[in-house]
């Protein structure tokens, strides 16, 4: 198949935007969108340069998302990068495993994988999210002994104890070494990346619509919302990219 030169060159302006933006919305660059959705020659290419960069590209409602493959470390994160960036220093595997299920929790509690939306509430507090994961934790170490524990990859009891490890301080100092900053710190991650929005004035998180999209079309079906009550439940590895 020849391509025109005209579609090549829209199609690597579109691909720029996608590594520049993340993602390219109705409304705020008409053009580029709708040279997307209404050319499937331009679309090929832009899939093809995703492809070659280990990216998949997908529109989820009414926004085009540059996604990187699960060993993207150059546009997405490795293992120890996102350690050295949710964890206090000299973070373990265990700080780490934490840090994932923090995040599995914050999913779970905001959607539920059913419906025409999954998204269930539309905020949370900072409180309520602490409370949910010490009874999380607490009820995933009582629900597994250490042979069962050790039959499903990562001990409940293991993340329990780098949890309770993070000192209480309601000083406001958020450093990384207490569960009040480790929380703050991993929030603000989430935000920066778009996900969620965090308002600390209130302890107020909310979801933004990038995550709602994603979590819609892209994480919530049948076989990865199971997937993922399956690992909040214990019966599932947390796994990581080195």
């Amino acid at each position: 198949m020849a391509y025109e030169f005209e579609e090549i060159r829209i199609s690597q302006e579109i691909f720029y935007q996608l590594l520049k933006n993340n993602s390219i919305e109705e409304g705020k660059d008409e053009r580029l969108y709708n040279a997307f959705i209404e050319n499937e020659r331009i679309q090929a290419l832009v899939k093809s340069q995703g492809e070659a960069s280990d990216c998949k590209i997908a529109r989820y409602g009414n926004v085009i998302y540059l996604i990187p493959g699960d060993e993207n470390t150059f546009l997405g994160f490795s293992k120890t990068a996102l350690k050295e960036k949710l964890c206090k220093s000299q973070g373990t595997d265990r700080d780490y495993y934490l840090s994932q299920f923090v995040i599995l929790i914050l999913l779970t509690e905001f959607y539920d994988g059913q419906g025409v939306s999954s998204k269930i509430r539309d905020y949370m507090r900072f409180g309520e999210l602490q409370n949910i994961i010490s009874e999380r934790l607490k009820e995933g170490s009582d629900r597994y002994d250490e042979d069962a524990q050790d039959s499903i990859g990562i001990a409940f009891d293991e993340m329990l104890e780098a949890y309770e490890a993070l000192r209480s301080d309601e000083s406001g100092r958020r450093q990384r070494t207490t569960k009040e900053g480790f929380l703050h710190n991993l929030l603000r991650f989430m935000e920066d990346q778009g996900l969620i929005e965090y308002i600390e004035q209130d302890e107020t998180i909310m979801t933004t619509k990038k995550l709602d999209n994603f979590m819609d079309w892209n994480i919530l079906n049948l076989n990865n919302y199971k997937r993922i009550e399956k690992i909040i439940n214990g019966g599932e590895e947390i796994n990581g990219n080195d």
